[in-house]
């Protein structure tokens, strides 16, 4: 059921919370230097900074591309590639701790924002993966035929 309006779907306004909160935590453990360019410095925690970002950032954009596609495939490999952002960022969030950020109520605070996005991204998962007839999986869909 794909939303004319994604603004008006769930898990797509969880997903831009889950952003707004990565960036604002990259910019903290980053002392706000230009975020367009963490991944220039030698600092560990300005690269585990970017990677949370770009990952956060990705998540919208998959969720999207899922809900304007009619192809299974392209959908369900869209939700694979979201679980593993998701995987990633509480890498992030680990990788933050051991490096010594003493504000660890900020990265507690992004891992609650991925539990309140997970049971979002869950119930929008199984929404998008009934596949019509079944008989190709839309694997002729996904490679072009």
């Amino acid at each position: 059921m794909p939303y004319k309006n994604l603004r008006t779907l769930p898990v797509y306004r969880k997903a831009m919370e889950l952003c707004s909160m990565s960036r604002e935590i990259a910019s903290f453990v980053s002392q706000n230097q230009d975020l367009l360019k963490l991944y220039q410095s030698n600092s560990l925690r300005d690269h585990i900074a970017d990677s949370l970002l770009t990952d956060a950032i990705l998540i919208p954009q998959q969720i999207a591309r899922a809900e304007s596609s009619e192809s299974y495939a392209i959908r369900m490999k869209s939700a694979s590639f979201i679980n593993i952002m998701i995987r990633n960022i509480i890498s992030y969030c680990n990788g933050l701790e051991n490096d010594g950020l003493k504000e660890k109520e900020y990265v507690d605070l992004l891992r609650q924002e991925i539990r309140v996005f997970r049971r979002s991204f869950k119930k929008w998962r199984k929404s998008i993966g009934k596949n019509g007839d079944g008989s190709n999986w839309g694997f002729n869909d996904y490679m072009g035929y």
